[in-house]
């Protein structure tokens, strides 16, 4: 059987397979990963961790003390005793039990795990944070956990997984001067931002790799978690394997942070690289994949993300047309603050002076890249343009620290988020930029492109293959689920809702939250009146892909606090999802409407939120093929009539917000205060209209045509349905 890179090492640390059966796209498995990486999130999996062991008798103990790395790295900037007593727990924990520990001021961790030796090629590693996806640049299948899996893996070893399909990604020609990692990452996000990779894995290849260095392999892999992706991995060549080389002298030389136990893995020799070079992996020639992707490097040119929003980008070279002011810069995160981001950033600072009304903040990804670019003069020039050095760490990039954006701010980043409310004040605009990018603009007070550009787009195309297999069959609804959720419902019109919009980071790492003061904060960077709103029991409706961005646990257990069963409306976020299941929450689906004919009698109306028009239903139609292209108005009819058609017969397709039967009347009049959710085909959600919340936009088909309003007694009370903005 042909297989690719992802499914070869899933293979490889697969447990429970029969001798010679692969893992393959789909497949649910059990897997022992190389390493599991926890951060300051540690100290909230140490008690799940105990948990494990109640009633059984048995001390905890972790399975195998070479598995877990702690590195601490998040609130850093805190030196409160709360917050150094945490710090302290997690070190006196790492020493009990002889697990690898690296103290805040090393770095951030996943350039801890590369830069230390724990992430190599072929190997399955992941980290309980959204961007161990980061692991690929060096040919590692890096992806994220949650604190429960992490907490799994120290007790057994191992955890669950499902294979993800894998899409994979065509690199052509080779980068401009001056273009770098992150405007190819910025480029693929804007370019295929119509979720070509949700919940995928991403393999890179082509002839365009090879012009890739490291820094750039590691700021792509990285920003593959924005784009949708699981995991996002890059070959086993000769740049790696150089790069490999010099890492294995560095261990060689002995001056090494944090503690190491006896037994650990964070190291390898340059035998070690000949070895894994002899035996490399790669993906089968004619292995399936679920998409293919192709990007032309030599068509990229500086782009910025923005405003909030991964997934839109826009030329510098317009943006500088624009004149847009900034008040704050950041050369900061795990993506973009290596030593090669740091000299291109100095590059351009060198001998200038940060704007008047502009701060301009900068971060080492780690201690041993700061201390380099001491050394080569980089991180001088830096400082005496201006900037303002901050400790090697995580920081404004997920909205903890110093200098955090405020409202009705401008700000440029190199970071890897833009989400509303991550960085600071809700009520700001934040761009992602390059290290390049960011210092010219820190330099100029508005986003300016480091030298000229011009606007060409960047060029490539997608090519989508059908999937195999066919629809699952209807599942068993076990004991203690429900098969009915009756509540009010709570929609909110926003498709790639983010964890920050969910539950913010900067409650994420104070532990000592009760659910009730967790309730009090969900939703507060999506609307800030969440909380005056809700009611106990009330079904919250997402959109699609619900739950993107950080693999926080939170996102997915804060809103069952009040009693809010969450309802997908199409496909969640693959790692909100697996905490669900996790936490053994429920989580029921809205389907998707049927396609009918002219002749069924069957009636399906929405309501339109707008308060001008609360008195009357609206419906969608639109063209088979061409959902978004209107068609003549059909006429006034009355409901369950046939349409009277101009011109055109076609088969109407129709997305209501909420649809609903004729024989669904009698059960709906005789329930007014609730609206009945069931797992049927008869219920579904769907956007009213365009709606811009600053943190997503979701649209619908804006043509709608009117009919009676005689069944609006008994198909929803407008009282009974809240739309979020």
């Amino acid at each position: 059987m042909k297989l690719t890179l992802v499914e070869k090492i899933a293979t490889r640390y697969a447990v429970g397979l029969k001798p010679g059966q692969p893992a393959t796209q789909g497949q649910i498995i059990r897997i022992r990963p190389k390493h599991v990486m926890t951060h300051d999130n540690t100290g909230a999996v140490i008690p799940k961790f105990a948990s494990i062991f109640e009633g059984t008798g048995k001390t905890p103990r972790i399975s195998d003390a070479s598995q877990p790395v702690f590195a601490i790295d998040h609130d850093i900037q805190n030196t409160t005793p709360e917050n150094l007593g945490k710090y302290a727990k997690i070190e006196k924990f790492a020493d009990q039990h002889g697990v690898d520990f690296y103290p805040a001021g090393t770095g951030i961790s996943h350039q801890v795990m590369v830069e230390q030796g724990y992430a190599i090629p072929g190997a399955l590693v992941v980290g309980s944070d959204s961007h161990s996806n980061m692991y690929g640049g060096v040919s590692a299948l890096g992806t994220p956990v949650v604190r429960t899996d992490a907490a799994c893996i120290w007790a057994t070893g191992q955890t669950w997984w499902q294979v993800p399909p894998v899409a994979r990604c065509t690199l052509k020609g080779k980068l401009r001067p001056g273009v770098v990692g992150k405007d190819v990452i910025i480029a693929l996000c804007g370019l295929f931002n119509n979720d070509e990779v949700l919940n995928h894995a991403v393999e890179f290849t082509g002839p365009g790799v090879a012009s890739l260095s490291m820094d750039h392999r590691l700021s792509i892999a990285n920003m593959t978690t924005e784009w949708g992706a699981l995991a996002g991995v890059f070959p086993f060549d000769t740049v790696l394997k150089q790069y490999l080389l010099e890492r294995a002298d560095y261990f060689a030389a002995g001056r090494r942070p944090g503690t190491r136990r006896d037994g650990s893995q964070g190291h390898y020799a340059r035998a070690d690289v000949e070895r894994w070079w002899s035996d490399r992996l790669e993906s089968d020639a004619g292995a399936d994949y679920a998409i293919d992707l192709e990007l032309d490097l030599a068509t990229i040119t500086p782009h910025v993300s923005g405003p909030n929003n991964v997934k839109t980008m826009t030329s510098v070279a317009e943006m500088q047309r624009r004149g847009v002011k900034i008040q704050k810069a950041y050369l900061v995160s795990c993506v973009n603050a290596r030593l090669a981001d740091i000299a291109e950033a100095a590059a351009v600072a060198k001998g200038k002076h940060v704007a008047p009304g502009v701060e301009f903040y900068i971060a080492a990804a780690s201690a041993d890249i700061q201390d380099k670019a001491e050394q080569q003069g980089h991180w001088q020039a830096l400082v005496e343009a201006g900037a303002k050095p901050l400790p090697p760490g995580c920081g404004p990039c997920i909205g903890l620290g110093t200098g955090l954006v405020q409202d009705g701010e401008v700000a440029i980043s190199a970071t890897n988020r833009n989400f509303k409310g991550r960085m600071g004040s809700p009520k700001a605009e934040v761009y992602l930029g390059s290290p390049a990018v960011v210092a010219a603009s820190a330099i100029e007070g508005r986003i300016a492109a480091p030298f000229p550009v011009d606007e060409t787009q960047p060029a490539g195309h997608a090519s989508v293959f059908p999937r195999k297999g066919g629809a699952g069959a209807p599942a068993d609804i076990l004991e203690g689920f429900p098969s009915r959720v009756v509540g009010r419902a709570l929609y909110m019109p926003a498709d790639n809702m983010n964890t920050d919009g969910i539950f913010a980071g900067k409650w994420t790492y104070k532990d000592d939250m009760t659910p009730e003061q967790m309730a009090e904060v969900i939703f507060e960077n999506y609307d800030p009146a969440f909380g005056k709103l809700y009611r106990p029991g009330d079904l919250i409706v997402g959109g699609r892909n619900f739950g993107t961005g950080s693999s926080r646990e939170q996102a997915a257990t804060a809103p069952q606090v009040p009693r809010h069963p969450l309802c997908r409306r199409r496909q969640l976020q693959r790692d909100l999802q697996a905490q669900r299941l996790q936490q053994r929450l429920p989580l029921p689906r809205m389907p998707r409407p049927r396609r009918s004919s002219r002749r069924q009698s069957r009636l399906r109306v929405t309501h339109d939120p707008r308060p001008r028009h609360h008195d009357r239903l609206r419906q969608f139609h639109h063209r088979q093929r061409r959902p978004h292209v209107p068609i003549r108005p059909a006429l006034h009819r009355r409901p369950g009539t046939r349409h009277r058609r101009r011109r055109r017969t076609h088969r109407p397709g129709v997305a209501p917000l909420i649809q609903c039967t004729a024989e669904d009347a009698e059960s709906c009049r005789a329930n007014r205060e609730h609206f009945t959710a069931e797992d049927t085909e008869d219920t579904e959600f769907h956007g009213a209209k365009t709606r811009s919340n600053g943190l997503n936009s979701t649209s619908a088909n804006p043509l709608l045509h009117r009919t009676r309003s005689s069944c609006l007694d008994h198909c929803l009370p407008a009282s009974n349905t809240v739309f979020l903005p």
